[in-house]
């Protein structure tokens, strides 16, 4: 018989919590992470839970512990995904860390492959607003080719999709403010394949190389979907991590 769900312990949570804060750029390799202490007053858990929270840190390698001075975070090969970028768009007005830069291969109106009409619901052969970025990280280290999708009705209620430019706290945030239509969830996907040309040059990647594809789609409250994005990630440059309870 079906059961509700049971939650994480309080110091996976607290951990998680950290750690989608150093995926997505919050905090940058060298930055001090919360003390015990810190962490305890903040998330009104005992000294213990907070420990072992930063113990769990050090365990998946994010974090490090400096005799006398504290916690760090070390330097991490996850790239974010979609949903770490709304969330740090929501949070902090900006989907993209301070050490990554974002060049715009292709903001236009382009016919959709079926896969991605598909997922928006739209007859086979339809045209789509596509909006294509390159990510670099630091050292201009290529970490993200990502594009998003669009019903190409959005043209004219939305034009600055089809502009070369950043939109202050992403893209599902300036929909919401110029339709109306706010995302009420989202459903992802993720698969290994072999990249196509085109990727391992954007990439900087040898021949044949493996990347992660990652496929999101954001609905709206009568369940149409408002935005399809597929994201192309290095094979180093991708942590996939996840935290759930597991039945007895």
């Amino acid at each position: 018989m079906p059961e509700i769900q049971k939650v994480l312990p309080k110091y996976l949570q607290i951990a998680g919590h950290i750690r989608d804060q150093i995926v997505r750029g919050d905090l940058n390799p060298g930055d001090e992470v919360p003390s015990e202490r810190e962490l305890a007053v903040r998330w009104s858990v005992a000294r213990p839970t907070a420990a072992r929270a930063l113990e769990s840190l050090r365990v998946q390698g994010l974090v490090e512990s400096r005799q006398g001075s504290g916690t760090y975070v070390r330097a991490s090969q996850a790239a974010p995904r979609a949903r770490e970028r709304y969330e740090r768009g929501r949070d902090l007005g900006t989907m993209y860390g301070a050490a990554e830069s974002v060049e715009f291969l292709a903001t236009d109106i382009v016919t959709g492959a079926d896969h991605v009409v598909e997922a928006l619901q739209l007859p086979t052969g339809s045209e789509v607003i596509r909006r294509t970025r390159l990510l670099r990280g630091e050292g201009g280290r290529p970490i993200e080719l990502s594009t998003s999708w669009f019903a190409p009705q959005l043209a004219g209620p939305a034009p600055r999709l089809l502009h070369p430019e950043r939109l202050l706290g992403g893209t599902g945030k300036y929909i919401a403010e110029v339709t109306g239509r706010d995302s009420e969830y989202a459903r992802d996907q993720v698969a290994a394949r072999l990249a196509t040309a085109e990727e391992r040059r954007l990439l900087e990647l040898p021949r044949p190389a493996a990347v992660l594809v990652y496929r999101l789609t954001a609905y709206g409250s009568s369940d149409q979907p408002i935005q399809f994005d597929e994201a192309t990630y290095p094979p180093d440059h991708w942590a996939f991590r996840q935290e759930y309870p597991l039945a007895r």
